[in-house]
């Protein structure tokens, strides 16, 4: 791996941008890399991805940060990397198996384009993902993003990643607003002509990093900023209004039993055409979300994408769970113990984990 320029070998970038002024400091993209690399260098989370060099582990985490919070990645990605240590494996697996890994993180689409992108690899490109973004491109669920992050970071390729982070840190400091015209195209242009084409995996990392912990869409750390005198912006920009969250209020029916020693729970599985998270266990969906007091069990909020879901949990027998919840899809008892291991939806890991009834994976 290329050295990286120390913190200490740059000392006076700041100075320099105040220096020259904002228009020439913006222009000077070597400074402007130089003061990047050295913050990146001295500021950078440890993150258990971090500094992987196998593209395949680099692949794995950026599939996984798509619309996810780091926090919530950290155990799924360690425990699905110890699973599926390399893409041969995650191949020859059942998908239920990499669902459950994936169980907590949502966006379960996401798990099935990595597992059947892995057959693809492991089928046609022995077992070796592919070394070029263009060619990266060609696997199911690798999108521009992740092909240039996985190209850049493993290969040192000089393509540069433009993802929401990014294009925030760009659009402040060249004063950017949304709306304008060609937008997209612009930040793109921009990213690709301040890339550093020498550390291109580490600069990628550092642009993500900066719109990640300082440049934030609310409240930005500017004075902590290492391109604070050369950022147009100096502050929050001018963004869209984000889409407005809906409500619904929704039921589920929670029915415990005990056989054989083991307490067991009542869980279903529906088919695609009645939830968007096809193949996932789940506990059974009440057809009204009015449930008295005394059967009350528990009440969580839950948010999937644009909705958030006031759910109500039900206790009930199984008798009742027929009556009283939606019909269609496959349901059967599954002791707690091993429904810790099925690809539960997240709503019905938060209950179960809540009640306290299941155990630790």
């Amino acid at each position: 791996m290329p050295k990286l320029p120390s913190p200490r070998t740059k000392p006076d970038n700041r100075e320099r941008f105040a220096q020259r002024g904002d228009n020439d400091g913006l222009s000077d993209d070597a400074a402007l890399r130089a003061a990047l690399l050295a913050w990146y260098a001295a500021n950078k989370r440890d993150l258990p991805w971090r500094g992987a060099e196998a593209p395949y582990a680099i692949w794995v985490s950026e599939i996984m940060l798509q619309q996810t919070r780091v926090a919530a990645v950290i155990d799924r990605y360690t425990a699905f990397m110890a699973r599926f240590p390399i893409v041969t494996a995650l191949a020859a697996a059942p998908q239920e198996e990499v669902l459950a890994l994936w169980s907590g993180l949502g966006y379960y689409r996401r798990a099935r384009m990595l597992h059947k992108a892995a057959q693809l690899v492991a089928a046609d490109y022995r077992g070796t993902l592919p070394a070029t973004s263009a060619e990266l491109r060609k696997l199911p669920g690798i999108g521009a993003y992740t092909a240039a992050a996985i190209a850049s970071i493993a290969h040192g390729e000089p393509v540069a990643v433009v993802d929401g982070n990014v294009e925030r840190v760009l659009c402040r400091l060249a004063g950017w607003e949304e709306g304008e015209p060609a937008l997209r195209r612009k930040v793109e242009e921009r990213a690709a002509r301040l890339l550093d084409p020498k550390h291109a995996g580490d600069f990628n990392q550092a642009m993500m990093e900066l719109g990640a912990t300082l440049c934030s869409p609310r409240n930005p750390q500017c004075a902590a900023c290492p391109l604070f005198a050369g950022c147009k912006t100096r502050g929050e920009h001018k963004t869209a209004p984000r889409a407005k969250m809906q409500s619904r209020a929704v039921g589920c029916a929670l029915a415990l039993r005990k056989r054989k020693g083991k307490e067991e729970v009542l869980l279903e599985q529906r088919a695609a055409a009645q939830t968007v998270m096809p193949g996932l266990w789940e506990l059974p969906v009440l057809r009204s979300a009015d449930v008295l007091a005394e059967d009350l069990r528990l009440c969580v909020r839950h948010a999937i994408m644009q909705v958030n879901y006031d759910v109500r949990v039900r206790a009930a027998g199984e008798r009742e769970v027929k009556a009283l919840a939606v019909a269609g899809g496959q349901r059967r008892w599954v002791p707690l113990d091993e429904a810790v291991s099925l690809p539960l939806t997240g709503l019905a890991r938060k209950i179960l984990t809540r009640l306290r009834l299941l155990p630790s994976a």
